[in-house]
């Protein structure tokens, strides 16, 4: 089947698209956005997270086909006007919550959602809303620092991000 839809503000054609495909396998494989990783395939490590008409979802687990004249915006979405770093991502970096990298682009995005519902988010709100997102590497200090950093810096910006 023939799955249209528009990511991060473009229109996307997949071909050949069986039923059972994900939309991860999608993104990664046919249209050309490998940012969001492909972990553990059944919605338990975050790491696949996107926007789908605006809510974050598991990529691995929504079927191509649901895509079909809907919106999705990937991490690579993420970016900034001039299609540099956008705020968390930078706050990402600047904080040093990036390690291996592989749970990066689920808690980009998750954070990123958190943010547009509660700009000065608590403790407790960052910990419930990246609750779904598993890192091995960074212990989650430096993963809070870097929400803490990007609240700042977008409330700081008038709440541009």
């Amino acid at each position: 089947m023939r799955v249209v839809f528009t990511a991060n503000g473009r229109p996307v054609e997949a071909d050949d698209v069986w039923e059972g495909e994900s939309l991860l396998y999608v993104l990664r494989e046919r249209v050309g956005l490998p940012g969001s990783k492909n972990a553990c395939e059944q919605g338990e490590c975050g790491s696949c997270t996107v926007y789908l008409d605006g809510v974050p979802v598991c990529a691995c687990l929504v079927a191509a086909g649901q895509v079909q004249g809907r919106e999705v915006r990937t991490v690579e979405g993420l970016a900034g006007p001039d299609g540099g770093l956008g705020p968390v991502q930078q706050a990402f970096l600047d904080a040093g919550a990036v390690q291996c990298g592989f749970c990066t682009p689920g808690l980009l995005v998750q954070t990123d959602a958190l943010l547009a519902q509660h700009p000065r988010p608590s403790d407790a709100d960052i910990r419930e809303a990246l609750a779904g997102n598993l890192c091995r590497c960074t212990g989650y200090e430096k993963i809070m620092d870097a929400v803490r950093l990007a609240s700042a810096r977008i409330a700081g910006a008038g709440g541009e991000g």
